[in-house]
């Protein structure tokens, strides 16, 4: 392998960064640090696992996997399975939350503050339609995802972060305060951490943009060799994740020395406009809106590409120019209902899908020790799809009070929303006593 190649994966991480840092990644560890307080630290541990951790072993359960895609992954369950559970993930990631959400946050907090009230209801529309225009232009020619956004976009969506960092440390907001109730102590703080980074989607993105690295990796370095190329895989995934972290720590720091400055906000967006503005006067607003712009369109643009190569695979119809326009005019549409529809719309899905998410990147790497077998996929996969989809539905608020004062009385961490956990351990426990006692079928 020559230099070149071999420090190939430097820009294939920073693109991969740049696909997940968008809209939630602004937006959920500045409101986790003002509601987490003194105790910002805990939930920021918990933040790091669903936030970090997960994506970087999302990226690297694939690439160890083998798998061609996210599909093939998951239907070692089941060929339905793997069809179904990889549409919900290519829907939520993509025009029916993920997408829409990059449009409407970049509107909150790069436009709205420059909006009088009355413009709002006019200014969304334009913003959106001008928004997605853009996004279909730079989606239109996948094969110049790294140079567009691991080149240009990257750096200087990190620079403005950075001096936005730099200038909280100069003149600092204020005081951590106390936590609310969410986080009202350090274990609490820790857990409530854990279900916020639920709302990045970036564990599940991972898993489609890990079929983007490894393809950028064959066709970019020319590599062939798999064990060369999951190599490339993890170091691109640690550079990124590493660069997510950062900006997590700070942003969250960031939160929670606000509150004595501009009280408790909503969302994080105008946790993020206000600080801005104390911190930079008048070019505040400015220096903000260049973060959010560059970082929510980078992760629409990755999103968009993805999606429609997906979907032309799965239809073998139409054209891949078809589906990007597709995509991005469902975005703008479904960005249409605003920022806190969309957030609340999607609380649910999040705690249906996540830990299905979960128990594949187990089972992806723990593959050799039960020799691959689809009982132990079934299992695991079947129990953790019951108590997931019960947890979506309550926080839906579809309860079943029978079913739920059950749960409650019997099952630790029902109330965390971590009950899945035991469900999930039970079936992977059943299907290596299956592969123990029921032989398998010869080919």
């Amino acid at each position: 392998m020559d230099k070149k190649v071999a420090t190939r994966y430097i820009p294939i991480g920073l693109m991969l960064f740049a696909l997940f840092f968008g809209a939630g990644n602004l937006i959920f560890p500045a409101s986790m640090g003002q509601n987490a307080g003194v105790n910002v630290w805990y939930a920021l541990i918990g933040f790091c696992i669903t936030g970090v951790g997960m994506p970087l072993l999302s990226v690297m359960a694939m690439g160890y996997s083998g798998c061609s895609d996210l599909q093939e992954a998951a239907g070692r369950a089941h060929p339905l399975y793997g069809l179904f559970f990889t549409i919900v993930a290519y829907l939520a990631i993509g025009p029916c939350f993920a997408i829409p959400r990059t449009g409407t946050v970049a509107f909150e907090i790069a436009v709205s503050p420059f909006l009088s009230p009355e413009s709002l209801s006019i200014g969304l529309p334009i913003f959106l339609a001008v928004f997605f225009l853009i996004s279909f232009w730079l989606s239109a020619s996948p094969q110049k995802l790294v140079d567009r956004i691991g080149k240009l976009l990257t750096p200087a969506l990190v620079l403005t972060i950075v001096l936005l960092i730099v200038q909280s440390f100069v003149s600092p907001l204020g005081e951590a305060q106390a936590p609310t109730k969410a986080y009202a102590t350090p274990m609490v703080a820790a857990v409530q951490g854990v279900l916020d980074g639920y709302n990045t989607l970036d564990a599940i993105a991972a898993f489609v943009f890990a079929t983007l690295v490894i393809n950028v990796v064959r066709e970019d370095c020319g590599l062939t060799d798999p064990a060369e190329i999951t190599k490339q895989v993890y170091k691109s995934g640690i550079v990124a994740v590493a660069l997510l972290a950062f900006i997590y720590i700070f942003i969250a720091k960031i939160g929670a020395e606000s509150v004595p400055a501009i009280g408790m906000q909503s969302t994080g967006a105008p946790v993020l406009a206000e600080s801005a503005k104390i911190l930079f006067g008048n070019a505040g607003a400015v220096i903000l809106a260049v973060i959010v712009l560059l970082a929510c369109l980078s992760t629409a643009i990755g999103l968009i590409t993805c999606c429609a190569a997906y979907f032309l695979k799965l239809t073998g119809r139409f054209t891949y120019i078809y589906w990007v326009s597709v995509f991005s005019i469902v975005s703008f549409l479904v960005g249409m209902f605003g920022l806190q529809t969309i957030i609340t719309s999607t609380v649910p899905v999040l705690m249906f899908i996540y830990p299905l998410a979960v128990v594949l990147i187990v089972l992806l790497f723990t593959h050799k020790f039960f020799n691959g077998r689809q009982c132990v996929y079934a299992f695991t996969v079947a129990f953790t799809f019951v108590m997931a989809l019960i947890s979506g539905l309550e926080t839906a608020n579809i309860k079943f009070e029978a079913l739920e004062n059950f749960l409650v009385n019997y099952v630790p961490m029902h109330t965390l929303g971590l009950s899945w956990i035991w469900f999930a351990l039970v079936g992977y426990i059943l299907g290596l006593l299956w592969m123990k006692l029921v032989p398998a079928k010869a080919n």
